[in-house]
């Protein structure tokens, strides 16, 4: 007898004892085992082929995955082989007949000649000032472009154009596919943009962005803070003087950038 109980099934076993399991059906969802009260009513494919008359399904953090998943495939797959780029970075309100805007076009301009890509914002001021030089002198000219509550159209100078809906998305494409960055004045936006890849570089995520910054006037001050008052409360790193220049002159922007291709 002994020798049968052993070899018998456990559920047998506790049968012989008088008990019983306590629970006589398993639901088996993808890797997830599910019994008593926790088994659903319908199955996943059954709710799948259900009707629905709500949406807020649209608004869920799963469906927001899918969401974010289909952003990163999509910007991979539109930039994969766009090949050596530098990024431009600059606000948005700069004015067509700000000389900032003429200074923007002539870095499009030369980085085009030197068979460079440009990836902006896609937006308007000098993100469309570096566009329009990279196209019209014929180079690629990238528009990485941001769902905003006011609307803002890819300007007509994006050879290669992609809208995202999170900015988290669309600033990984930036530093994945730019091998150098310039940047003109330029508010909240600019600013993230350039301590994002002033972080990455620091912390080591990135080998090598070298940052172009244009216009001293603007820039100076608040970089004497950040290489006086930060440093010196020991909050940073000296920063590495070769992959950050300020400078007013546009040719030695774009040699900076172009030093991360080169290097």
């Amino acid at each position: 007898m002994a020798d049968e109980l052993r070899d018998a099934p456990e559920q047998d076993v506790d049968q012989e004892q008088g008990e019983s399991t306590p629970f006589d059906q398993t639901y088996h969802r993808g890797p997830v085992i599910l019994r008593g009260a926790n088994i659903p009513e319908q199955t996943t494919t059954g709710r799948l082929l259900a009707s629905e008359d709500a949406t807020d399904w649209l608004h869920m953090d799963p469906w927001r995955v899918m969401r974010i998943q289909a952003e990163f495939v999509d910007g991979f797959g539109a930039l994969a082989e766009l090949g050596p780029a530098v990024s431009v970075f600059g606000s948005a309100r700069t004015s067509r007949t700000d000389p900032r805007y003429k200074a923007a076009r002539r870095v499009g301009e030369l980085l085009a000649a030197h068979d460079v890509a440009v990836i902006t914002g896609g937006g308007p001021g000098i993100m469309e000032a570096a566009n329009r030089g990279a196209a019209v002198a014929g180079g690629t000219s990238v528009g990485l472009g941001i769902e905003l509550p006011h609307e803002q159209e890819l300007n007509p100078w994006v050879t290669i154009g992609m809208t995202f809906r999170y900015f988290f998305v669309r600033k990984t494409m930036f530093v994945k596919y730019s091998s150098g960055a310039i940047v003109f004045p330029g508010g909240f936006g600019t600013l993230d943009e350039l301590f994002e890849l002033l972080t990455l570089v620091q912390t080591h995520k990135v080998k090598r962005v070298p940052v172009a910054l244009v216009g001293t006037d603007y820039w100076q001050g608040l970089f004497d803070w950040v290489t006086g008052t930060v440093l010196d409360e020991g909050n940073i790193s000296p920063l590495d003087p070769e992959l950050m220049q300020i400078t007013d002159d546009v040719e030695e922007a774009v040699s900076v950038a172009l030093s991360g291709i080169r290097a």
